[in-house]
């Protein structure tokens, strides 16, 4: 299901896709994973705002944010609003924010991605990517909250999969969140091309 495609084709909106498909996400299913409870629509501090990627987040200090997880590289402005309104217009990249609206910063982001296939008849698989929090504000769940709320919208969106690779260290995180290591498939192979960078 690509919510985020505007019916008339338009995709000069400021974000990467609809914010009301971030509503009524079925947190029940997942409250014994979060305490004190948190929701993307109640995130435990009112100057918390969980929404997707807006344009305007490059300068909200988005790539920075991204850069304490890996290498960004030069991005300039121009660079980031081409590559947005490409992500926008594919219509299967649901980048997902934290912003502190106190200051008008990125402080926490997921990537779900998904995928059309024809196996499990015709049906949509999601990858969590890029998953980070400022490390200036660890300890108030934001890692469990952006990836609970990229998670139960990728089942919203009626995925039947929801993959991720992990660094060892973050497997019991991602654990307690309802993931687990797939048996036979544990290793993560790939093939790297030269950087651009």
């Amino acid at each position: 299901m690509y919510y985020n495609m505007p019916a008339n084709g338009d995709f000069h909106t400021s974000y990467l896709y609809n914010p009301d498909i971030l509503h009524g996400l079925d947190w029940k299913s997942v409250q014994s994973k979060v305490t004190p409870f948190i929701t993307n629509e109640n995130p435990g501090e009112d100057y918390f705002l969980v929404r997707p990627l807006q344009i305007e987040d490059y300068d909200k200090g988005y790539l920075q944010l991204l850069s304490q997880l890996t290498t960004v590289g030069d991005v300039s402005k121009t660079d980031f609003e081409v590559q947005f309104r490409k992500m926008q217009k594919a219509g299967c990249y649901f980048v997902t924010v934290i912003e502190d609206i106190r200051d008008s910063r990125i402080i926490g982001s997921a990537t779900l991605v998904t995928e059309l296939k024809f196996i499990h008849k015709c049906g949509e698989r999601a990858r969590l990517e890029d998953v980070v929090v400022n490390n200036t504000y660890r300890g108030k769940q934001l890692g469990k909250l952006i990836v609970l709320t990229v998670t139960l919208l990728a089942k919203k969106l009626g995925s039947y999969k929801m993959s991720l690779d992990c660094k060892d260290q973050l497997i019991q995180f991602y654990k307690s969140l309802g993931y687990s290591l797939e048996p036979g498939n544990a290793n993560t192979m790939m093939l790297r091309y030269e950087s651009k960078l």
